[in-house]
């Protein structure tokens, strides 16, 4: 169970948050692929491409290998790409896209790190172009995400600039607890993913969050705790105490205690589960 608030004596701290599939239900740039055919980025081939590749990342399939390969691919499919037209389509239709796909445990657990005075930081191998307006939809302090390089006509040509993904995610991790003064001992950390483990690796409080094997595996090595996030629903549609707050606003303590002991009985029912197992 999360500590209700914090003791603003000590060095300040942060929960580090994946995005896909850790926040939301699916991989946030694939969502859009619908969006940008009909803005004309995109034509209906690339659509059905990017409709399976959303199948297999959902089946938890997507290895190493296969998401470099989706990278590449995607990187190559936006070059010529107008920034601006881009913001434009993910901006007008966000609400519709993401806010049905965020997991309510996800949603309590944001609040309740905002409520203890944490700050809530999205670290996303997605393109800042679409993570940044979900960050904010979500009420997080900061985002990290992966960036384009962008041409002097306002299209992507094709480059990364800074790809944030598996040790770069860490590195970022530390490089804003320098900048910020965070406490990395005493932060926590998310995701669904075996490439985070060196981001889960460098908080004090790391969990894995609807696991895939690999990271199953490495969080029974470590004894990480496991959540198992199920229900996504639109924020709106949340009870109104847990909606969220502006910050630095505090939510009930009721409702903060709630999401504490959610949270606690998923972690201790997969321990038991794995106890069992072995």
């Amino acid at each position: 169970m999360l500590a209700l608030v914090e003791n603003h004596s000590l060095p300040r701290t942060a929960a580090f948050f994946d995005l896909d599939k850790t926040v939301i239900a699916k991989s946030s740039t694939l969502t859009f692929s619908k969006s940008f055919y009909q803005g004309g980025l995109i034509n209906r081939r690339a659509v059905l491409r990017t409709a399976y590749a959303q199948f297999v990342f959902l089946a938890g399939g997507a290895d190493h290998d296969q998401i470099e390969r989706m990278r590449e691919y995607l990187s190559a499919l936006c070059k010529g790409w107008n920034v601006q037209q881009v913001k434009e389509i993910v901006a007008e239709t966000l609400h519709d896209l993401i806010d049905p796909i965020i997991y309510d445990e996800a949603a309590s657990l944001i609040e309740e790190h905002h409520t203890a005075g944490r700050d809530v930081v999205i670290v996303s191998t997605s393109g800042a172009e679409v993570v940044e307006p979900i960050g904010e939809l979500l009420g997080a302090d900061r985002v990290v995400a992966t960036r384009m390089v962008v041409g002097p006509d306002g299209c992507f040509t094709g480059d990364v600039e800074y790809y944030a993904y598996g040790p770069t995610k860490a590195e970022a991790v530390k490089e804003l607890a320098a900048s910020e003064g965070y406490d990395l001992a005493r932060c926590y950390a998310y995701s669904d993913s075996a490439t985070d483990v060196p981001m889960l690796e460098s908080v004090g409080h790391p969990f894995a969050v609807n696991p895939d094997r690999a990271l199953r595996r490495e969080a029974a090595i470590r004894d990480w705790p496991v959540l198992v996030f199920n229900r996504p629903v639109r924020l709106k549609q949340r009870l109104p105490a847990l909606s969220m707050p502006p910050r630095p606003a505090l939510v009930a303590a009721a409702a903060v205690g709630a999401a504490a002991a959610t949270a606690g009985l998923v972690w201790y029912a997969s321990r038991r589960r794995a106890a069992t197992a072995s």
